[in-house]
């Protein structure tokens, strides 16, 4: 997925690694999978959430969710340490399975990343009768959730949601140490006011541990013993931590496009790892703009498409395009198109339309919304839980000079994401709460076999990632996507990949060892003429 950055740019969200920038040298420190009084929280929130279970009824109609579509609440303790203390309801929804009863296999649960990122869109894979998920439809009820502080699970805010969007934004690349100086005091502003607006409380409990506690106290709302999950980007590192706490409780898991878990890598490095394979397949989507010059006649050589990009820059950056379309938005536009080779032709598309003189078609696509109350209301609120987990989860280095070193070093090869990304995170620099040290992700006992799935051209959550997470989860079997670079991989039309989730989900069956396909097709424009 992709997400709006606060202070002033736009940049990736969802974290992944490749080997480390040489700059880069921040550490982690291990932590033990779980507190006493963490475990004992977890195990008191369950029982009383077995006991209570979810009371299903009709999803309120401002949600947008059709019937059959169920919806409901799970209550969780704020702090795990303190069981008795404050409480949040976990907005979660549910689809029974389509099957017979004897076919249901019990409850799927589904992530989509972020941090920040609803899953309660997921059982309307099944009621838009999405053909990828009719068998595994049959034997399990597709169940999606609001993580804490996401949307209608006691949301949480940094801005006001209507100046967060209609802010106007800087060009994320600096000219000067002047414009690093305006970046390093909005990130600043932009901490506090996540402490102001969510308060210390709650803010300090932004994590993906807590996440991962919520998901074990949902399973028993649900009257489910062990859990099936399927989780996407970041949420294959929810997934990784709620199998490191929980091995025993895990039936069936499935991550897919995976952040690298290793604790030194959370989420400093993670984010420069990401700049570096993010350029790599923004040059993947210029060849293809190229390869297609016939129909898009923005350059017919890679070189060329990118001299069109810097001149677009430059343009708006002079003068923002339709007045609202300055260069951080055209970024958080262009950007979707490394994300998913499902965006290429959309972008080359609105491109070519913009270069023919049609400047209102570029307008619409990346300028914001300012009438769209609600939609600004739930990007800003994705764009708090983003920066509250992440720099809640981890140590960040608070030194400006690392920070400036590091991100001027890798600009210089991988230009197209490294200042965005690095002023989306800057705020990590000046975090108000207390900063965690990462669950240290292995196999402990109890673990069943997890299937991992992985494009080896992805940008967001970069291979290698995959590969480390296969180190650690012991006996899990890696399926990769040759040559291919979506975001997100099991909701595509890949056979090869499609038939080996189902088989996994509904018999348990696994090839006995690691599996390469060859890429999903690629893209084609509408017209080639």
């Amino acid at each position: 997925m992709r997400r709006t950055v606060v202070l002033g740019v736009t940049g990736a969200l969802i974290a992944g690694a490749v080997a480390a920038a040489p700059t880069a040298t921040a550490t982690a420190t291990h932590r033990a999978p779980d507190s006493p009084a963490e475990a004992y929280g977890v195990k008191t929130a369950a029982a009383r959430a077995a006991k209570a279970g979810i009371d299903w009824a009709a999803c309120p109609a401002d949600w947008g969710f059709e019937t059959p579509i169920q919806c409901g609440y799970v209550t969780v303790p704020v702090n795990y340490a303190k069981p008795n203390g404050k409480t949040i309801r976990i907005a979660v929804d549910r689809i029974g399975n389509t099957g017979t009863p004897a076919e249901r296999q019990g409850s799927l649960i589904y992530n989509p990343g972020g941090p920040g990122g609803s899953g309660m869109r997921f059982p309307r894979r099944v009621t838009t009768n999405s053909a990828l998920w009719t068998s595994t439809a049959k034997a399990y009820d597709f169940v999606g959730f609001d993580p804490r502080g996401v949307g209608h699970s006691a949301p949480i805010s940094c801005a006001d949601p209507q100046e967060f969007v209609a802010a106007p934004k800087a060009d994320p690349v600096p000219d000067s140490e002047a414009d690093k100086l305006a970046q390093r005091k909005l990130a600043k502003e932009y901490a506090e006011g996540c402490k102001e607006r969510t308060g210390a409380a709650m803010l300090s409990q932004m994590t993906t541990a807590n996440t991962a506690r919520d998901l074990d106290v949902i399973r028993a709302a649900l009257g489910e013993k062990k859990l099936n999950y399927l989780g996407v980007s970041y949420g294959t590192y929810l997934g990784a931590v709620y199998a490191t706490l929980f091995p025993e409780h895990v039936r069936r898991m499935i991550i897919d496009s995976v952040v690298n878990p290793a604790p030194s890598n959370i989420w400093y490095e993670a984010n420069l790892g990401q700049d570096v394979a993010f350029q790599g397949r923004w040059d993947d989507w210029k060849a293809w703009v190229a390869k297609y010059d016939s129909v898009y006649h923005i350059g017919d050589t890679p070189e060329k498409v990118q001299a069109q990009w810097d001149k677009l820059r430059a343009t708006a950056k002079a003068d923002p395009i339709g007045g609202v379309v300055g260069p951080n938005e055209l970024l958080g536009f262009f950007q979707s198109a490394p994300y998913y080779d499902s965006s290429w032709a959309t972008v080359a598309g609105v491109w070519s339309k913009y270069l023919a003189g049609d400047t209102q078609a570029l307008v619409d696509a990346a300028g914001p919304d300012l009438s769209d109350t609600a939609g600004n209301i739930t990007s800003e609120n994705g764009n708090a839980v983003y920066t509250a987990v992440e720099c809640t989860d981890s140590k960040w280095p608070t030194s400006w000079k690392k920070w400036d070193r590091d991100n001027t070093a890798l600009h210089k090869k991988y230009p197209f994401l490294t200042w965005a990304n690095a002023w989306m995170n800057l705020p990590c620099a000046t975090w108000g709460v207390p900063q965690q040290t990462p669950v240290d992700v292995k196999s402990r006992h109890g673990l069943p076999k997890v299937l991992i799935v992985q494009s080896t051209r992805d940008a967001a959550t970069p291979y290698s990632g995959a590969v480390e997470a296969h180190r650690r989860l012991k006996g899990s079997e890696l399926i990769t996507e040759k040559d291919a670079g979506s975001h997100g991989v099991t909701n595509l039309v890949n056979p090869c990949i499609n038939d080996r989730v189902t088989a996994y989900l509904v018999s348990g069956a696994l090839d006995g060892h690691d599996v390469t396909c060859a890429p999903h097709t690629a893209p084609v424009p509408a017209t080639t003429g």
